[in-house]
């Protein structure tokens, strides 16, 4: 709903212009905005007014006009000067309220719609009835960004979006739950994947400049149906959990590129352990600490290349294939062949979300 300061604003600068006093009653009498030099006015003449029929009023100097949307009365408008434009500047005044208040519900419910929609609560006859209400196109290609701080969801992330992409150029910034801000993002005909990557990269840049705050950005395929945006928040969804679990260094995440780590997140929990019991018999050997489990992540990166890995991670070549031997005797598999490696990337990679998927239940 329209706030009392915009009404305030409103009549202000109006007045300012016609120099005709104006101020704005509720149905109950109650005042709820006035220039500086209209006296209040009683009660009862407001009410007596909001209950009768005409749409206005003239009670001494004083005119009374009914300011309504969709035939209902929300509010009472007061007019006083010495001129005999009194009631037609009460008539652009209400006139001028009107449209805004048809502006800010239709903000509303433009934001109430595609929270809905997002979330897959509105039936395929509303969606298109609404949106043509509404003033959105249904066939306009679009991808949905999710945008996640470290703390809860911080409003100036929120403001922050809504200065770089406006409801004008067809981008919708809204939240469905306390964490998040969501960004539907118009594309064009001609996007491809480093323009949705560069625009998430674009995000995550100025909210960290601009509000100092670290943030998640992760956003799922584009598509160019309204109906089907649902579907692109929650690939955005699941790409910033499988992003927490798998890929915790990097602030850009998407849906098309979680490679294996989106398939184990979709795995169930009973199955994971299995797997993690025919990969590790004895359990997961102590020699499997951090520092090792990183020099083995830069083995991966650098395809098994025993050379490269002990430059780039500043190991000694000798102690790098002394850490792959003894993971070979505590685990039972060659890292140094790409079979076993892959077996042994996987398993750590379901061991992370067995841990992460424990960790959640805890704190339930």
């Amino acid at each position: 709903m329209i706030t009392n300061q915009v009404i305030q604003n409103s009549i202000d600068e109006l007045s300012a212009i016609t120099k005709v006093e104006l101020g704005v009653y509720d149905v109950s009498g109650n005042i709820c905005a006035r220039t500086e030099g209209m006296n209040p006015i009683d009660k009862k003449i407001i009410n007596d007014f909001f209950l009768s029929s005409a749409d206005s009023q003239v009670t001494g100097k004083k005119h009374l006009l009914k300011i309504s949307d969709e035939g209902e009365v929300l509010y009472i408008l007061a007019a006083v000067g010495n001129s005999d434009d009194v009631y037609m500047v009460g008539k652009i005044a209400v006139s001028q309220l009107q449209g805004l208040i048809l502006a800010y519900k239709e903000k509303y419910d433009r934001n109430n719609f595609i929270q809905n929609l997002l979330l897959d609560n509105l039936l395929l006859t509303d969606i298109y009835n609404r949106a043509k209400k509404l003033h959105i196109d249904v066939n306009t290609t679009r991808a949905v960004y999710l945008i996640e701080t470290r703390i809860d969801r911080d409003p100036a992330v929120t403001e922050l979006l809504k200065s770089m992409f406006t409801s004008q150029s067809g981008d919708y910034v809204t939240a469905v739950d306390e964490s998040k801000v969501v960004l539907v993002k118009k594309m064009s005909p001609e996007w491809t994947k480093d323009d949705l990557k560069k625009i998430a990269e674009t995000i995550a840049d100025m909210i960290n400049t601009e509000a100092m705050l670290n943030v998640r950005v992760a956003y799922g395929n584009p598509v160019s149906e309204l109906k089907c945006l649902s579907k692109s928040y929650k690939e955005a969804g699941m790409a910033l959990d499988v992003g927490k679990i798998f890929y915790e260094d990097s602030n850009v995440l998407s849906y098309g590129s979680l490679g294996i780590g989106r398939l184990i997140y979709q795995l169930p929990v009973n199955l994971c352990r299995m797997f993690i019991d025919e990969v590790f018999t004895n359990g997961i050997p102590e020699e499997l600490d951090d520092e090792t489990l990183n020099t083995l992540e830069k083995f991966f990166e650098n395809n098994l290349n025993v050379s490269e890995t002990s430059r780039l991670a500043f190991v000694h070549r000798n102690t790098l294939v002394y850490r792959l031997e003894k993971i070979k005797e505590s685990v039972g598999l060659n890292v140094r062949n790409f079979n076993d490696a892959l077996t042994f990337k996987i398993a750590m990679m379901v061991v992370k979300y067995v841990k992460y998927i424990e960790d959640n239940e805890r704190d339930l």
